[in-house]
């Protein structure tokens, strides 16, 4: 009876550490194990011959996964919901609106755009001044072609 008591014990123990650690650092993915453990440590704590003598036990033990599971989905969404990237490619760029900042000259890399925050090297077919609002019609590597906004895309300019 004692050494049941010390299983017991420790697993809900186990059980629980490994709760407070995904509460402190989410997304360690620690919810089922420790659904788990509390579940199999109760069941030795209070339904000793349950747990491994009847069909009982591993049925509390596998509703406790799945409801581990269960909370563990939403929980995810909510502490880490879906946002925009961190980081910024200039592939992803395409659409978005900038100003130039140092004028971009036709076939070389020596203008440069402000989109948001960055700075981004720019190329285009034609003078553009700086000052003028521009589009990026593409973006490759860590430089982007950029146009006058309400000009047209030139043949070849997308991709």
């Amino acid at each position: 009876m004692v050494v049941n008591d010390a299983i017991g014990i420790a697993l809900v123990l186990v059980g629980v550490a490994l709760l407070a650690v995904e509460l402190i650092h989410p997304g360690a993915l620690l919810l089922i194990p420790a659904s788990i453990l509390l579940a199999a440590g109760f069941l030795y704590l209070f339904l000793p011959n349950d747990l491994l003598d009847s069909y009982i036990g591993p049925v509390v033990v596998l509703v406790a996964a799945v409801v581990g599971a269960l909370i563990e989905i939403p929980y995810y969404r909510w502490v880490a919901p879906v946002h925009r990237p961190m980081t910024t490619t200039s592939a992803g760029l395409v659409g978005s609106e900038g100003i130039v900042i140092t004028p971009v000259v036709p076939n070389t890399l020596r203008g440069k755009v402000r989109i948001n925050s960055e700075i981004w090297s720019a190329r285009g077919t034609q003078e553009i001044p700086a000052g003028t609002r521009v589009r990026v019609v593409h973006g490759e590597g860590v430089s982007i072609t950029v146009q006058p906004i309400g000009a047209s895309v030139p043949d070849g300019g997308s991709s």
